[in-house]
């Protein structure tokens, strides 16, 4: 028997229904999902502060975000092998230790180099409390309570993101930054009691050691980590004009290699990338990754906006950011029930297009939108990610079975934040390219000597005290700094319009996916 059956076996729940230390442990598990999807975002708003204290420019700054997911994207596929190697409750213990250790380490950091060491270590051991988080609930519910086990789930992956930035401005801003990571260790107390509270202690497999497949996990390290740096640092970088960036590309490729090849000479892979031949399973995957980059860029382009052109603060634009939360919680006690009794796949493709509608309602900004234009938006995106995300985690689950639980997890979580560093790598090319190209236009239209142009200086006439030619100097930049706004208005429009076509171009892949065995549908009407 292998170790990951008797892991399963393990954890596996009664028949019937959840027991009350069932549900402690998949509590536990959504706790510290939610710690470590809050952590990806919550310096967002902190950011400045952060550098100023640290002695960070900008481009260095940016860092301090890139090390996290670039250790997390590597922690996350290399969580199942951890689960098999060391047993969950040990995994999750070890992982939830470190994690608050090097959050206080963060917290303490006077240095940009020891932010990133810290950051670093988050990402790495927070990358294990998301995908293991979907375990419990596939490995410790019946069938027919799954759908609020993955509700669960589901509301956490969705929130964390969203109220990250939130957190972070207000700490930022009220108490000091620093605030950010000591948070995590009352919280990190918690976790730790209710996972030996909620999880049986199992022995570790250390004879997995000596035939571990370390020649996949080299090229899974090399491959998902450089291509996270390329799709983070790129545009900075303008891409392929970099010798930075071409090297990184070229080592990711070999990882990749590597990681193929030996799919097919290691009897145990790291990651079993064979799932992916389940139609469903890489489906609903697909529908991940797509659904992860149009969540990150709308919450990358959305503050952008607020503070270039609204002029919000951090405080006031993570309040228009958390309107997309108001779906999420309302939904939460109604969709477990919905879940079971119609088509999933009716469901993630009516997510798809709420969130498609919420791109296309923000085409039409202007310099004079406000945080109130976005209400709409903001709710019906909140809606679209929660119908697509619930019934989308129980049909990946479904689709593979509980013995490949932990490998589809990571799989699944994976693609979710690849997803969303690609959606923040391509949001940062349409901006770049788009606003110049927009800025051109204008001012080939708008000239000077225009008749447009004329009646704009006309308006400006000559200032109280101040001679004709300063003035006309004054207008003309005034005119210039307009046009970019209106460019720049125009580029953000253009980013929600193509993460619209994307949503909208992945609603035929719903017809792939696979609904849920009957026995969880009737299980779940009849527990209701």
């Amino acid at each position: 028997m292998s170790a990951q059956s008797i892991s399963v076996q393990a954890t596996a729940p009664q028949p019937d229904a959840a027991s009350l230390t069932d549900w402690v442990a998949v509590v536990a598990g959504a706790i510290g999902a939610l710690m470590a999807t809050l952590d990806i975002s919550i310096t967002n708003t902190a950011l400045p502060q952060i550098q100023g204290a640290i002695g960070a420019s900008g481009t260095e700054g940016t860092w301090i975000g890139t090390g996290y997911l670039v250790a997390e994207v590597i922690m996350i596929p290399l969580t199942a092998w951890f689960t098999r190697l060391l047993g969950l409750r040990t995994l999750l213990l070890v992982t939830t230790t470190a994690f608050v250790l090097f959050s206080m380490f963060c917290g303490l950091s006077d240095s940009l180099l020891a932010m990133i060491i810290g950051r670093v270590g988050q990402g790495f051991f927070g990358g294990a409390l998301i995908p293991t988080a979907q375990v419990i609930v596939r490995t410790r519910l019946p069938p027919r309570q799954m759908p609020v086990g993955m509700s669960i789930f589901g509301v956490i992956v969705l929130i964390g993101p969203i109220l990250g930035p939130v957190l972070g401005g207000y700490l930022a801003e009220e108490i000091t930054w620093r605030w950010c990571f000591f948070l995590n260790l009352p919280v990190g107390i918690a976790l730790a009691i209710l996972l030996l509270v909620g999880l049986p202690r199992q022995s570790p497999n250390l004879g997995l050691l000596a035939k571990a497949d370390w020649w996949g996990i080299a090229g899974m390290t090399l491959a998902f980590s450089c291509l996270t740096v390329v799709f983070e640092e790129g545009q900075r970088e303008a891409w392929f004009e970099s010798p930075m960036i071409v090297q990184l590309s070229l080592a990711s490729l070999l990882g990749f290699v590597v990681l193929f090849v030996t799919q097919k000479t290691s009897a145990d892979p790291v990651i079993k990338l064979s799932l992916l031949r389940n139609g469903a399973f890489a489906s609903a995957t697909l529908i991940a990754l797509a659904v992860g980059a149009a969540t990150y860029g709308a919450t990358f382009i959305l503050p952008q906006f607020l503070s270039t052109i609204a002029g919000y603060n951090p405080r006031q634009a993570g309040g228009i950011m958390a309107l997309s939360a108001v779906p999420v919680l309302l939904l939460v006690p109604v969709l477990p029930r919905v879940v079971g009794r119609f088509d999933a796949r009716i469901m993630v493709a009516l997510g798809l297009v709420f969130f498609a509608a919420s791109c296309f309602v923000d085409i039409g900004l202007s310099p004079d939108s406000a945080g109130g234009d976005f209400t709409i938006s903001q709710l019906l995106r909140g809606v679209g990610q929660i119908l697509a995300a619930m019934p989308l985690n129980q049909v990946s689950m479904a689709a593979i079975g509980r013995e490949n639980a932990a490998d589809g997890a990571g799989i699944y979580s994976m693609a979710r934040n690849l997803g969303g560093s690609m959606g923040l790598a391509l949001s940062g090319v349409v901006i770049d390219q788009r606003s110049a190209a927009h800025s051109d236009t204008i001012r080939e239209a708008l000239t000077a000597n225009s008749i447009a142009g004329q009646a704009r200086l006309a308006v400006s006439g000559v200032s109280q005290g101040i001679d004709a030619a300063t003035a006309k100097l004054r207008a003309i930049s005034q005119l210039s700094s307009l046009i970019e706004r209106n460019a720049l208005v125009m580029t953000y429009s253009d980013c929600f319009w193509l993460m619209g076509v994307m949503i909208i171009a992945m609603t035929p892949v719903v017809l792939l996916l696979r609904q849920p065995k009957k026995t969880a549908a009737a299980g779940l009407v009849a527990g209701h």
